[in-house]
């Protein structure tokens, strides 16, 4: 008895759809009615591309509700900052991933917290050497394995890129003296 008056509590009544007359005193068509009755007994539908499945109120009352995991950082060493500090401890390549090829820069960089990244300089070309101080920002390279940060261009130690036109503020370059 008891858990059917908790199942009334949680679960409410569910009431089909009434359609409200309209002032004219005219009777509704055939048709109308049977749209009207049609619409009423069909379940409303939800878009979505899994099935949503909630608990029945045994398996809530059995083991109570689970708390959601919290989510995994995507650029860890940051900790909720949008950008670090951090000293260059070497400079090198490293080859993409299978359908790509080529070499990709890339630097380890120890961050102002201590812990030690791996950063894509992104761009044509840069001046990053050992001991350079560089700002680092999140956003991994999609087809370096591992690295998860990069390097922001035109910021501190590390210059911009030299005769670039488009994206210009992604690359820390300045927009180009017009001849007059």
């Amino acid at each position: 008895m008891p858990l059917q008056f908790l199942r009334r509590l949680v679960r409410p009544l569910i009431l089909p759809r009434t359609h409200i007359a309209s002032p004219r005193t005219t009777t509704p068509s055939i048709g109308l009615l049977a749209a009207q009755n049609a619409t009423s007994v069909l379940p409303i539908r939800t878009f979505s591309a899994s099935p949503s499945r909630s608990s029945t109120l045994i398996q809530i009352v059995r083991s109570g509700r689970q708390k959601q995991r919290a989510r995994k950082l995507r650029s860890p060493a940051l900790k909720n900052r949008p950008e670090m500090k951090g000293v260059c401890l070497k400079v090198g390549t490293t080859k993409p991933k299978k359908p790509n090829s080529g070499e990709r820069k890339i630097a380890r960089v120890r961050l102002s917290s201590g812990k030690v990244v791996t950063a894509y300089i992104p761009g044509e070309g840069h001046n990053v050497q050992q001991h350079s101080v560089v700002l680092v920002r999140g956003g991994r390279a999609q087809d370096c394995p591992g690295v998860k940060y990069h390097l922001v261009r035109g910021a501190l130690d590390l210059g911009g890129v030299g005769n670039r036109l488009t994206s210009r503020s992604k690359y820390g370059t300045k927009k180009p003296k017009q001849a007059a």
